[in-house]
């Protein structure tokens, strides 16, 4: 279901990225009114436009629930699998040992003595 989910958001991205590539600014509306040849496009000077722009939108709704989908199943806890995964959790956390054992008589007995 991830993988799906993943698949159609990629896809979504990169329909978004061609069709805003696709897109003219508003300064090319000027230049159709001129004569460049915009007029006779397949949909017509303002039918591209608005076969563009409603198809980016809803490209862009995909892929913003294909967004809220993979974080929704991103934060669902699943089955550890593992070395690790049947470890028992300490219940508190192990303290160091106050005193620090040493080899030799005459030596420092506890860690913030420091031998003369």
């Amino acid at each position: 279901m991830k993988i799906l989910i993943l698949v159609i958001h990629v896809l979504a991205a990169a329909g978004i990225i061609g069709l805003v590539l696709l897109q003219h600014g508003k300064g090319a509306d000027v230049g159709a009114a001129f004569g460049s040849g915009a007029s006779g496009s397949l949909f017509g000077a303002t039918g591209s436009a608005n076969f563009l722009s409603r198809t980016t939108a809803v490209l862009a709704v995909v892929f913003f629930l294909s967004s809220m989908g993979l974080a929704y199943l991103s934060g669902q806890r699943t089955e550890q699998k593992g070395v690790m995964a049947n470890q028992p959790v300490p219940s508190k956390p192990v303290q160091p040992p106050s005193e620090v054992p040493v080899p030799s008589g005459g030596a420092p007995s506890k860690a913030g003595e420091i031998p003369k």
